[in-house]
């Protein structure tokens, strides 16, 4: 009927039956609470106010308590609910044991051994108080009826008989049993209060953690279920939503086996909102449980929010790096392709043309305009794709074990003989990398540091054994990249300055660093000591050199990189 209405149906657990329902009502952010008046005689509101009274006096001002009575209301049996004792089940058993085993055999060694009555009254005591400590309130208040009663059947007149004569024997009798009891109602108070102190240093700790992870952002959805099933001891826990009231539940996230797909089916279900819910399989839980709960949920509910904009957010910063790569590309088709194209155009122009005749001087300058324009279409092409290739993920290195004065002097071919000076000594130990991948990167960091370094100034090619790697590095004059942008220089189109001589569509050293990884290597940049910058090609050597040279091997490999 209630989930025929639209509500929900839940098994409030607690050991005060209106501090669990007004934790509960307060858990679920209720404004409203509906009792029906208990059945309660005349004499039992002397042991305390009922349910009723009892919620409405502490609900406060955000809870509004509507009370049912009924025709039977104050004549129906019932007795005062009293909370139970904090006290755990095997100190209750044994304070069971002290308080009846004890007394029994104290009035069968009554029988034997004459204590008398002041004698007699402590040692009962003590065993009450035992009782007390172990058990609580109900072992001690056994344990002081049952003593009494030998004491009165040994020592108190008339003798061997469970009567009184004498009052004063009665007061101290009753003394007795009120330090018991007061003893015991102390220890009792003492645990409750254990036992609360324990509950909200747990829950401190666990607030603490759910705020540490607010400010911090460190908490996965599901790291975050995971430690609400360990906190509440559950079996599995699941993040629900829908879209509307109409919409079927769907999983956000879940741990354990076998996770509840709907919050009716939960043993314990927290609403977040309209159209969330976290639920919990295992157990039942009791309702001082749920405000810590209520927090894990609207955790939770944060956490998941934040996923999800993260997500949106790197979507957004893939699209905005993608247009900005197209932006870059579309300048650079319409500059770097546009100049050599239009020299190129500009140089068949001139030569098909019968207005002017050219000498062979000419002719040959013209010849060698279109040769030098459409190598750097060539190279502009080559850098696209291999970039386009690094993207994609297709780039398979070749790895060969090779000298590097095979591989670094072939790179050299795209730069004037008298702008580089090589240092390769003999004594290095082999390389293990694709030649062809390797070739293209030391080719594309000599030419960049070219056309950074001043004419007077060649550029300095060295390589030299570190460890069980083998460093290569392009060491230039030129005018140096700052710390901040030494990283921002090998992302795609990017271009520090301004080239004094040429210029480019700043993929060089994106493809260079992009295979020298995938060889297993790696391109950092340094600061050249005097001024100017330094590239360091970091690649793996081996350990032993063949007898027999690699130069068949490096070509075979150069060519299929081309090829590809």
């Amino acid at each position: 009927l209630v989930e025929d209405l639209g509500g929900t149906f839940h098994h409030v657990i607690g050991e005060d039956v209106p501090a669990a329902l007004l934790e509960f009502a307060r858990g679920v952010n209720a404004t409203q609470i509906v009792l029906g008046v208990s059945r309660r005689k005349g004499w039992q509101y002397v042991l305390g106010p009922g349910v009723g009274a009892t919620v409405a006096r502490e609900s406060g001002p955000d809870l509004d308590v509507h009370l049912i009575t009924h025709d039977k209301a104050g004549k129906g049996r019932g007795l005062a609910t009293i909370p139970r004792s904090q006290l755990g089940r095997a100190r209750l058993i044994w304070g069971w044991l002290v308080g009846v085993v004890c007394p029994v055999a104290l009035w069968v060694l009554l029988g034997m051994v004459d204590l008398g009555l002041a004698n007699g009254m402590l040692l009962f005591l003590s065993v009450t108080v035992a009782a007390a400590l172990l058990g609580g309130l109900y072992p001690a208040l056994a344990s002081a009826l049952l003593g009494s009663l030998p004491l009165n059947y040994y020592y108190t007149e008339p003798l061997h008989r469970l009567t009184i004569s004498d009052p004063r024997n009665i007061v101290a009798l009753v003394i007795f049993v009120g330090v018991a009891v007061s003893v015991a109602s102390v220890v009792d108070l003492a645990a409750r209060r254990t036992h609360q102190a324990a509950r909200l240093r747990s829950e401190s700790e666990i607030l603490s953690f759910l705020a540490g992870s607010v400010l911090r952002g460190e908490t996965s959805l599901e790291a975050l279920l995971e430690r609400v099933r360990e906190t509440f001891g559950m079996e599995s826990v699941a993040l629900l939503e829908r879209e509307s009231d109409v919409d079927p539940w769907t999983c956000a996230g879940s741990v354990g086996p076998a996770p509840s797909v709907r919050p009716e089916d939960a043993d314990v279900d927290m609403p977040v909102g309209d159209h969330m819910a976290l639920a919990l399989s295992g157990r039942v839980l009791p309702a001082s449980d749920r405000r810590v709960l209520a927090a894990f949920a609207a955790q939770a509910a944060v956490v998941l929010d934040r996923q999800r904009l993260q997500h949106e957010a790197d979507q957004a910063k893939e699209l905005a790096e993608g247009n900005r790569i197209r932006t870059a590309l579309l300048a650079a088709v319409s500059h770097d392709l546009r100049t050599p194209l239009a020299g190129i155009k500009a140089a068949v122009t001139s030569l098909r043309s019968d207005d002017v005749a050219w000498s062979e001087e000419d002719q040959a300058e013209l010849l060698e305009g279109i040769e030098e324009g459409a190598d750097r279409l060539d190279h502009l092409v080559g850098n696209l794709l291999d970039m386009s290739r690094l993207q994609t993920g297709t780039v398979s290195p070749l790895i060969r074990e090779i000298d590097l004065d095979e591989v670094v002097p072939m790179a050299l071919g795209g730069v004037p003989e008298d702008s580089v000076e090589l240092d390769i000594p003999e004594t290095l130990p082999m390389v293990a990398v694709d030649a062809g991948l390797l070739e293209r990167s030391v080719g594309n960091l000599v030419e960049n540091a070219v056309k950074y370094s001043p004419v007077d100034e060649p550029v300095l090619v060295s390589a030299s054994a570190l460890a069980d790697r083998v460093e290569v590095r392009v060491v230039d004059r030129g005018p140096g990249v700052p710390d901040e942008a030494k990283e921002r220089i090998f992302a795609p189109f990017q271009r520090h300055g301004d080239s004094p001589r040429g210029a480019g569509v700043g993929l060089g050293l994106a493809v260079a660093r992009g295979f020298a990884e995938a060889m297993g290597g790696t391109l950092n940049a340094e600061d050249t000591p005097g001024g100017g910058l330094t590239m360091v090609l970091t690649v793996r050597a081996v350990d032993h050199r063949p007898d027999q040279a690699t130069a068949p091997d490096l070509a075979t490999a150069s060519a299929e990189r081309q090829a590809s």
